[in-house]
């Protein structure tokens, strides 16, 4: 059974909507801006709008799977986190773009928001504080991912949460190498930039 939720959860993750909605609008969105099908280039690329639907829809991909099977399927945080790890996963390294897709940071948060609600809802505060401070959004998905595990621990999640934390907060910043270094050099581009 695990195995069957991880390949709906990661099939589920695989709907590059930032791509789809680039698309709609006549432009590959890895072709333009910084790249990334994520919400923050169809923010810089398309428009507010755009990327706020994309953001919902990337958030609901994590979201949603892991809820039905929370809901419906299993209680077990081990193969809900599996799911959410694969749902992520899904995105990252969709099949429909050659396995080449965003960063994560929306669809881990949606992850969160059904596997751990309160760690979810913190995490989402502090990234909208650390971005309203920085008008930088890596450094937001950096700082919040970073604080992750330390929050499952306050909150005093299981330990299997806590593992998963961990998982997702590795996974981030492996998708954001670029970007730290960016913010080493001062280079990271602000939102509302175009570089």
């Amino acid at each position: 059974m695990s195995a069957l939720l991880c390949i709906i959860a990661f099939l589920f993750g695989s709907i590059p909507w930032g791509y789809l909605i680039g698309k709609a609008k006549g432009i590959d969105l890895r072709k333009t801006g910084s790249g990334n099908i994520g919400a923050t280039n169809v923010m810089r690329v398309i428009g507010k709008k755009q990327a706020l639907i994309t953001l919902l829809l990337d958030i609901s991909k994590g979201f949603i799977p892991v809820l039905i099977f929370k809901i419906a399927i299993t209680s077990d945080p081990v193969l809900l986190g599996m799911a959410g790890i694969s749902a992520v996963l899904g995105h990252c390294f969709t099949p429909f773009l050659k396995f080449k897709g965003g960063k994560g940071v929306a669809t881990s948060i949606g992850v969160l928001l059904a596997y751990m609600p309160l760690a979810g809802f913190i995490t989402v505060f502090i990234w909208i504080i650390t971005v309203k401070i920085s008008k930088i959004s890596s450094l937001g998905a950096l700082v919040c991912f970073a604080l992750l595990p330390l929050n499952v621990i306050i909150i005093n999640y299981p330990k299997e949460f806590l593992v998963f934390a961990w998982l997702f907060t590795i996974l981030i910043y492996s998708r954001h190498i670029s970007n730290i270094k960016r913010l080493i050099k001062g280079t990271e581009p602000r939102i509302g930039e175009n570089k």
